[in-house]
């Protein structure tokens, strides 16, 4: 039996607010420091260390695939339901990713005597087994709704990592010595909750092997590992490519520049996280408010994807400065700030097919992306390097975006440009404030931009009352 008895569904609802502030603000403190500790980490090992350093990861997290095999979203779904079973689940679960993770150290091991990087492959693999096993313990926290030990998690996680990262940089230290460090922090976290779970009663820790149960599990996380993996494929698969074709140098300015692009899409997701339960609920039960608040949804992510895509765009050199890029990361920061609006756009492509029962339409979706992502690659990269890379994550994710629309439109219309073409024409004006700026500090440049963006909108009349309403309405709700 549990340690506890089940929580209700209620009692989950009732936290669901609390939650997600905590979880959101832990992310946005994490997000911050680990860009600090990023730009201090890139400009200590240099392009050629650097890219050796994101290659071992992106090869690392295409392989975490088969570690996790879909098991982790689906013991969180299942714990959720049913808490009397979760020490069941888990303890079966412990024991069962021993094997997994053996398959995946191999599969490791393989790809990384191939690219050169075999002498990475203890740190590598200590990593990979420590992240999966972190990840297992902690998806109790969030079947449980006890998001507080989450919250802890993230922030002992990213300070460790940020004290070991910044005292290895002033040491002169090697790519080993960071791998070392970020399996410190999941170290830390595996055993932070072996302490929580048991100690305030979540659950036992115990090791068991349920063939049978461990043998139907796998069967019915299939589909997740299937999501996992495109998943993997549509944000990993360039980095390998790029190291098979180009030098280490090359793999490390892209990966550079994409940091400042990758660390923005929290925003769309903390978004999506908010809205996605209301699309599902009006899906069922409210069809009629569905599609303006799908139209609503969309048209919050442009007004706040587009902006900082121009700004970006016009402003690469003051950003370069600030986050201290490689010059030739430069260029591909330029590029890869026109996927910033369809990054955003796409979390409501996302949360509309999920909220209509479409989540085979979400795989075909990615699988579309992986394929065009991929094709681009292998066509381009030889050639152009880098440069390509930046510019195939552009056209995958706006071919996400049109292929997300299209499904979607089969259930609900979205008329986008109706919807969005006085925003788009408010960071347009932006841009032109901005480009007399572009060589300016980014500390004069940004609020100017801002202030610009913000009387076009006005001026434009992009936002309508009843929706500045509704948010204001949301908010106090929700205080």
């Amino acid at each position: 039996m549990a340690s506890t008895p089940p929580a209700p569904a209620s009692a989950l609802g009732s936290r669901a607010v609390l939650n997600t502030a905590l979880v959101l603000g832990a992310r946005i403190v994490s997000r911050l420091i680990a860009l600090v500790v990023v730009v201090a980490l890139a400009n200590h090992l240099g392009p050629d260390r650097y890219g050796r350093y994101t290659t071992l990861v992106a090869y690392s997290a295409l392989v975490s695939v088969v570690a996790d095999f879909g098991l982790n979203p689906l013991y969180t779904r299942e714990a959720a339901r049913d808490p009397g079973r979760l020490p069941e689940y888990l303890a079966n679960l412990l024991s069962g990713k021993l094997l997994l993770a053996a398959a995946a150290f191999v599969l490791l091991a393989i790809a990384l005597s191939l690219t050169g990087l075999g002498d990475l492959l203890l740190p590598g693999g200590v990593l990979l087994v420590l992240t999966t096993y972190s990840t297992l313990l902690r998806n109790t926290f969030y079947a449980l709704g006890r998001l507080e030990f989450e919250a802890i998690a993230i922030l002992a996680e990213i300070l460790i990592q940020a004290g070991l990262i910044l005292a290895g940089s002033r040491a002169g230290a090697g790519v080993g010595f960071f791998v070392w460090a970020y399996a410190a922090s999941f170290g830390f976290t595996t055993v932070y909750c072996l302490v929580v779970i048991p100690l305030f009663r979540l659950g036992r820790i115990s090791f068991a092997f349920d063939a049978g149960l461990l043998g139907t599990w796998l069967r019915l996380a299939f589909p997740f590992a299937l999501g996992s993996f495109l998943t993997n494929l549509y944000f990993r698969i360039d980095v390998p490519i790029l190291q098979h074709f180009k030098p280490f140098a090359e793999v490390g300015w892209y990966q550079f520049a994409y940091k400042p692009f990758e660390a923005l899409q929290f925003v769309p997701l903390a978004v999506q996280t908010v809205v996605y339960p209301v699309l599902a609920v009006y899906f069922r039960s409210a069809p009629g408010l569905l599609g303006l608040t799908y139209a609503r949804f969309f048209k919050v992510l442009v007004l706040l994807g587009w902006p900082l895509t121009v700004g970006t765009f016009v402003l690469v050199h003051p950003v370069g400065r600030l986050f201290r890029l490689f010059p030739e990361s430069e260029p591909s920061l330029r590029i890869l700030s026109l996927a910033i609006v369809f990054l955003f756009a796409n979390s409501a492509f996302t949360a509309m097919l999920y909220a209509i029962d479409r989540q085979d339409l979400f795989a075909w979706s990615t699988a579309i992306a992986v394929v065009v992502n991929v094709g681009l690659n292998l066509l381009f990269i030889p050639r152009y390097g880098y440069l390509a890379a930046s510019a195939t994550t552009v056209v995958t994710e706006a071919a996400f975006a049109v292929v997300g629309w299209w499904f979607v439109g089969r259930t609900v219309a979205l008329p986008w440009l109706r919807v969005a073409w006085r925003i788009l024409l408010a960071g347009f004006l932006m841009g032109l404030v901005l480009l007399p700026l572009a060589g300016r500090s980014i500390l004069l440049a940004a609020p100017a931009g801002g202030v610009a963006y913000v009387l076009a909108i006005w001026l434009l009349r992009a936002v309508q009352k009843e929706e500045v309403g509704l948010v204001l309405a949301g908010l106090r709700r929700r205080r």
